[in-house]
């Protein structure tokens, strides 16, 4: 535990070219915006085993991606632990690897530069396949939601019954 940094990464997935998938980007510059002590921002377009590096070393972590279930309305945020995806963990190639599978990985590789906490925030969302540096309304209207629920969970760290 020594290893880890005091400090939270939050980290938005997604591609700015890619319609709604530009959400969690759009929330991780909301949330760089605030430049709130303590807490590093990142804007990424990755995914898999490419997640290890950019939470190893930091004491907590926020992901936040855009997530197509069907189940949920377009703009619904949702807040999730990593075990709520461990019916999605397998073996499988490198390059196949899911964000659930790589934090398990990244746990059995060297648990003690991983994050003590992981939370993932997902905002359903209605099109990630059309080119486009727009979103839609829903997407849209989503990002300060999202943004409030990353400072929820941020402020939950500190105080652990409080995020649960």
């Amino acid at each position: 535990m020594g290893k880890l940094k005091d400090r939270t990464v939050v980290i938005g997935l997604g591609s700015p070219i890619m319609c709604d998938d530009a959400v969690g980007l759009k929330v991780s510059e909301a949330i760089e915006s605030l430049r709130l002590p303590g807490i590093d921002t990142r804007q990424e377009a990755v995914g898999g085993l490419d997640i290890i590096p950019m939470v190893s070393g930091y004491r907590f972590a926020v992901i936040v991606d855009a997530i197509q279930t069907g189940s949920y309305e377009p703009g619904t945020v949702m807040i999730f632990d990593p075990e709520s995806f461990d019916c999605t963990v397998h073996d499988v190639p490198a390059h196949d690897v899911n964000l659930a599978t790589a934090i398990k990985m990244g746990r059995q590789m060297d648990n003690s530069t991983m994050p003590e906490i992981i939370k993932f925030i997902a905002v359903e969302v209605r099109d990630i396949r059309t080119v486009s540096e727009d979103m839609t309304p829903e997407a849209e209207a989503a990002v300060d939601p999202a943004k409030n629920a990353v400072l929820h969970v941020i402020s939950g760290f500190r105080d652990p019954e409080r995020n649960r």
